[in-house]
């Protein structure tokens, strides 16, 4: 994948398919200890002890139309190559999350890439789920929750292409100038 924000919608995904009812999706940039966090953490159903401990091999999956899951393996590769630190936490009936650590110098680093309309895709395929986005680089914090815009747009659906084309736009400039991981 050649950016951050199609790593998240896969890892994202999973949670939608594990019954979630609400994801955090969280960045961390720290431009002076040279770091980049990313995690996404859901309370969908979890994972039993055994298969926590397979799930980053690309041959297990609990998937019945396909017997390989990409997502979880092919992060933990990308944190693993840019000199990082992986973790996935999970508890069988209250959720799972997973964390990448980076170090943001890395030549195998992707862009953070369209954030944006990964929120968007998120949305628009489950929009029963409730999304926080939360972003922080250095001393510019930012923070979008689908929860409080749905109490602001009081029964209008979210999936209205006007409110979609309006929390693109919202992420992106409250991100200007931070779209890329230097």
């Amino acid at each position: 994948m050649k950016e951050l924000a199609l790593y998240i919608l896969d890892l994202a995904q999973n949670s939608i398919r594990a019954r979630a009812k609400n994801i955090c999706v969280e960045i961390n940039i720290d431009t002076s200890k040279d770091m980049l966090k990313v995690s996404i953490e859901d309370d969908g159903c979890g994972m039993k002890e055994e298969l926590l401990k397979k799930v980053t091999d690309p041959f297990v999956t609990t998937r019945k139309e396909r017997k390989v899951g990409l997502g979880i393996p092919l992060f933990k590769e990308l944190v693993q190559q840019c000199e990082g630190n992986f973790e996935i936490f999970s508890e069988e009936g209250k959720g799972t999350k997973i964390m990448g650590t980076f170090k943001l110098s890395s030549v195998d680093l992707v862009p953070l890439g369209d954030i944006a309309s990964t929120i968007v895709s998120l949305i628009l395929s489950a929009p029963e789920v409730d999304i926080v986005y939360k972003y922080n680089k250095d001393n510019h914090e930012f923070l979008f929750d689908t929860k409080e815009l749905k109490k602001i747009l009081k029964g209008v659906n979210i999936n209205d292409i006007k409110v979609l084309n309006w929390i693109k736009e919202y992420i992106n400039e409250n991100m200007k100038g931070d779209m890329e991981v230097e």
